[in-house]
């Protein structure tokens, strides 16, 4: 059963990469990443801004708020994207998985107070996140190149086309008080940032922390795509394993 929470990470995976921009000859980019040259740099230039910023926020947050109030606070953003889970669900013709996912709010937003805490998983309700690149991919949507976006990190091209779409059904992007909306946005980015300070060790250890970053993110979104249950195929053959 996949129940996951790391398509929202994975999103702003390039932000924790610490590597230069390295040159690489154009027979061995893999199919999935024709732009690569450009990729690098702009994930060389996500490495440098997180570096001053959002790196050092991550570890300021951790230090100043404990374990039970960032969790609190991964709830409550999480509970605001299950009502796109949901229509999403519908969408994919699950409706089962669609209900469970509208009882979830529900339970969270009434007795989780707003979201903070996740009664929903307490009380046995699974979740099913989906997101509209997902289900684009179970209409027959192609994947698209490998993008690298400033400050975003890595995508596909598909979800990058669906970016607009995501934007809308998110709540937040409808409250009208910007300023309590702005800061919102940024507290969510921190607490995003600070959930992937554990994977650096990871990463640093690789003999190329972009192509880890790459081969891992595709993999996980095949896997998101798929329900936990992608299909067995030879893309992932000539990965080296010393990354």
């Amino acid at each position: 059963m996949y129940h996951a929470r790391t398509a929202p990470a994975v999103a702003i995976g390039a932000l924790i990469i610490l590597s230069g921009c390295a040159s690489i000859p154009p027979e061995q980019r893999v199919a999935a990443d024709p732009w690569e040259p450009m990729n690098r740099t702009l994930y060389a230039f996500n490495t440098s801004v997180d570096k001053v910023t959002t790196k050092p926020l991550a570890r300021g947050y951790q230090k100043v708020f404990p374990g039970p109030v960032r969790n609190g606070i991964s709830n409550f953003f999480q509970n605001l994207t299950t009502p796109r889970s949901a229509l999403n669900n519908f969408l994919q013709g699950k409706p089962k998985q669609g209900f469970s996912e509208i009882g979830r709010f529900l339970f969270n937003s009434s007795l989780g107070i707003g979201g903070l805490f996740d009664v929903a998983s307490a009380g046995g309700m699974e979740e099913y996140p989906e997101d509209f690149g997902q289900t684009a991919a179970v209409w027959g949507v192609p994947d698209g190149p490998y993008v690298m976006l400033p400050f975003l990190g890595p995508q596909t091209l598909r979800d990058v086309v669906l970016m607009p779409v995501d934007m809308l059904s998110r709540p937040l992007y409808h409250y009208e008080n910007t300023s309590v909306r702005d800061k919102l946005v940024v507290l969510q980015i921190i607490d995003l940032r600070q959930s992937l300070l554990a994977a650096e060790k990871f990463l640093e250890d690789s003999k190329d922390p972009y192509v880890t970053l790459r081969e891992s993110y595709l993999q996980n979104r095949e896997y998101e795509v798929y329900d936990g249950n992608p299909p067995e195929d030879d893309f992932y053959e000539d990965f080296d394993e010393d990354y």
